[in-house]
């Protein structure tokens, strides 16, 4: 699922069952050894995925460690992203001579919480939110919550910064063969300063994909 929103070159892995005796690889148990069963499932089962996608760009399958605001440290020349949500557990990785950053996030194809929606978007979202596909059965909120999501995961690696809900604003886009399954693009306007750490060019805006399938909502950036 999450291969189809991604372009050649990025490697994938998803996890919709848990196998058996999964365990996580041995430098990374004390990062989880006081976690509760199900974060430690998720923690487990990304990084397996990580792992996966590691194989499939010719590296090592090492231990991925965790940075202080509990992002995933990736191997050195790798760039990538992990995310899990209930049942589901992928991550999206690439070779960094060949992509700058790589932003993905999954969530179950469903309403946000009530109240939630306010705090997580723009005025000039919600509006499209009220307007756009209607009676498509489409959760559109839990859509742009995924995708600022994607954008934080793929801004931060290249700032350092934080980004709040506020300081990004997206605006989406169907693929008419797919209206009634549900895909299309995004576009991330940023509304801050985005200098970045790594010498490139400053950020402006991120372009994605996303998909609704299978009861999940899937999201993905790759900044080239």
């Amino acid at each position: 699922m999450l291969g189809s929103i991604l372009p050649p070159g990025v490697a994938s892995a998803e996890l919709l069952a848990y196998p058996e005796g999964l365990a996580p690889h041995p430098a990374e148990e004390h990062l989880i050894a006081r976690a509760v069963e199900k974060r430690r499932r998720d923690f487990i089962g990304a990084r397996y995925c990580a792992r996966q996608a590691l194989a499939q760009l010719g590296e090592p399958a090492v231990a991925i460690g965790k940075g202080g605001t509990g992002e995933p440290l990736l191997p050195r020349g790798i760039v990538g992203s992990l995310t899990h949500c209930d049942g589901y557990r992928a991550a999206a990785l690439g070779h960094k001579l060949r992509f700058r950053s790589i932003g993905i996030d999954a969530e179950p194809h469903a309403p946000l919480p009530d109240g939630v929606l306010d705090s997580v978007s723009l005025p000039p979202e919600r509006e499209w939110l009220a307007t756009v596909l209607p009676g498509t059965g489409l959760h559109l909120d839990r859509l742009l919550f995924c995708a600022k999501e994607a954008t934080y995961k793929a801004w931060f690696p290249l700032t350092g910064r934080w980004l709040g809900f506020e300081d990004a604003h997206i605006t989406f886009t169907v693929d008419e063969e797919s209206a009634g399954a549900g895909a299309g693009s995004f576009h991330t306007r940023l509304l801050i300063p985005g200098q970045t750490t790594d010498g490139g060019a400053a950020l402006h805006s991120f372009d994605g994909r996303w998909v609704i399938t299978d009861g999940l909502i899937l999201t993905a950036i790759v900044e080239a």
